[in-house]
């Protein structure tokens, strides 16, 4: 509630870094057909669901069990409705008590939505309520931050005297492994796309190491620079990114 209060329409109700989400809907459109029946699962205010629909000729079903959020992805809906090459909808809804029907969409989508359950179980549960409503041949596209890429971000900082980034106390990252173990019965991973790798070494490693060095004050948080700019279009190199797109289909 306090999202939808504080951000309303913006990307940021979701992620302040507005070029990782750019990164991530563009990394996930490469995986839409046009025709695509498409669940967009915790969709926040809309604003990733509304980008694919623009970005392809899709159906795109968007939920979230914020009542507040789900207002303003209807508003931005309408704002934009005939500007889309697609169409959107957006319902109040709850990935832990996911009601959508078996077998119905041609790409399921959960974007940075698992690691707010908290525990490893209830995430579990979402994982397999995801599965269950793709079709089969169809896609279950999950984008979210893992325990690995965390990890290996880090290592990468602490060569260069650069302090952990913490885990937001709200979050609990995800294990590559487990993940893969959960969806296997009835899923085979296509592909793990890191597309945060190089753009995460720039602004996480890169930046604040020129700041340093400089003894400027510049914000290293503030992702509104030309520099988070410059470096979210360039190509994704190496597994240095928290945020990683799997790409699963079912059987």
């Amino acid at each position: 509630m306090e999202q939808a209060r504080t951000h309303g329409s913006a990307p940021a109700a979701s992620w302040s870094d507005v070029w990782a989400i750019d990164l991530e809907i563009r990394e996930i459109v490469k995986w839409l057909n046009d025709g695509d029946r498409v669940l967009d699962v915790g969709c926040g205010n809309g604003y990733s669901a509304v980008q694919f629909a623009a970005r392809k000729r899709v159906s795109v079903r968007g939920i979230d069990y914020i009542p507040a959020l789900i207002e303003e992805a209807r508003a931005r809906s309408v704002r934009l409705g005939g500007k889309l090459a697609g169409a959107v909808d957006f319902e109040t809804g709850d990935i832990t008590a996911l009601t959508e029907p078996t077998d119905a969409y041609d790409r399921v989508v959960a974007v940075r939505v698992i690691i707010n359950l908290g525990d490893w179980e209830t995430q579990r549960s979402a994982l397999l309520a995801c599965g269950r409503v793709t079709k089969p041949g169809g896609l279950l596209l999950l984008s979210d931050a893992t325990l690995q890429g965390w990890n290996k971000l880090n290592e990468f900082r602490a060569e260069w005297r650069l302090p952990p980034i913490p885990m937001p106390a709200f979050n609990s990252y995800l294990d590559e492994a487990q993940i893969l173990e959960t969806l296997a019965p009835a899923l085979t991973l296509v592909e793990v796309a890191n597309f945060s790798s190089t753009y995460f070494v720039g602004t996480r490693v890169l930046k604040p190491l020129l700041i340093q060095a400089l003894g400027t004050d510049v914000n290293v948080a503030d992702p509104n620079l030309h520099w988070n700019r410059w470096f979210a279009e360039l190509p994704s190199f190496g597994d240095y990114g928290t945020q990683k797109l799997f790409v699963f289909r079912k059987r």
